[in-house]
């Protein structure tokens, strides 16, 4: 009975040194001149695929973009007051351009708020209380995928750049250290690549990205009356609006009508003197 577990004893000895032999041999032939080509390096795909197999996102990534309009008395002042909304939610401007208001043209405004996707319900809410709104427009857009398709290419590469970092501290010749270098270089350009491109997609994530513009009534779209007394308000409008253009035309034309009469008399002038002329010389 005493035998079976010094046999086994025995066994799991020499198996350990056999572990230890062949670790030994595998280190010696790293620092060879063939380390490269035994270097255990996982593919980036390979690597990618079992990372994103073997864990799973609590949370959706998910872009959010949209559009607003808004009419109001003044854009520019709106402007500012949407720019104090964005800030105090946590967001910032990515974009503004103002058309001051001048004589016969109508003011204008527009901007692009990066918004904190956990905050743009509450501050979409503020925003609508700056005028009348004339259209909401939101949409989404479902990353997860591609954000952990990253986020597991980095981890290979990364990975993959530690091991070449390694191989480098204990290359011995000078052709191992070139073509480790080379390789190395090639990997991290492509890992600062890849956390680049998750940077910029983490960025659209937790930013929304809305498109604000403000107008004036004489830019807002024509809402058709519901009421008898709306409507009679959009028939006085219009025909106010009529007047005034006519007024307007008549207004250009004028200078043009005096100078034809003007020119008009003086043909009519320049006609009956003739006549007369001849008239008294017959």
């Amino acid at each position: 009975m005493r035998r079976i577990p010094v046999t086994t004893l025995l066994l799991v000895t020499a198996l350990g040194l056999a572990g230890c032999t062949a670790s030994a041999g595998s280190v010696q032939s790293d620092s060879s001149g063939s380390s490269i080509a035994r270097a255990p390096m996982m593919a980036p795909e390979k690597a990618a695929g079992t990372v994103g197999a073997a864990s799973t996102p609590a949370t959706r990534s998910v872009i959010t973009t949209g559009t607003l309009s808004i009419t109001v008395d003044e854009p520019s002042v709106s402007a500012e007051r949407a720019v104090t909304i964005t800030e105090a939610a946590g967001g910032h401007v990515d974009g503004r351009t103002e058309h001051p208001t001048t004589e016969g043209v109508p003011g204008t405004a527009r901007l692009v708020l990066r918004i904190p996707a956990t905050r743009l319900d509450a501050a979409l809410t503020e925003l609508k209380k700056l005028g009348r709104v004339e259209n909401v427009s939101l949409a989404t857009q479902d990353v997860t995928g591609q954000s952990q398709d990253l986020a597991a290419r980095i981890t290979a590469l990364s990975t993959s750049v530690d091991r070449l970092v390694e191989l480098l501290s204990r290359a011995t010749t000078t052709a191992d250290l070139i073509s480790i270098e080379t390789v190395l270089s090639d990997r991290q350009a492509n890992l600062e690549s890849l956390q680049a491109q998750k940077r910029g997609l983490d960025d659209q994530v937790d930013l929304a990205t809305l498109t604000v513009d403000f107008g004036t009534v004489t830019t807002a779209p024509v809402r058709p009356p519901a009421t008898f007394l709306s409507g009679l308000i959009a028939g006085w409008g219009s025909l106010l609006a009529f007047l005034s253009g006519a007024l307007v035309v008549v207004g250009v034309a004028l200078p043009w009508i005096a100078c034809a009469a003007i020119l008009a008399a003086l043909a009519v002038y320049v006609v009956r003197r003739r006549r007369t002329r001849v008239i008294r010389q017959s």
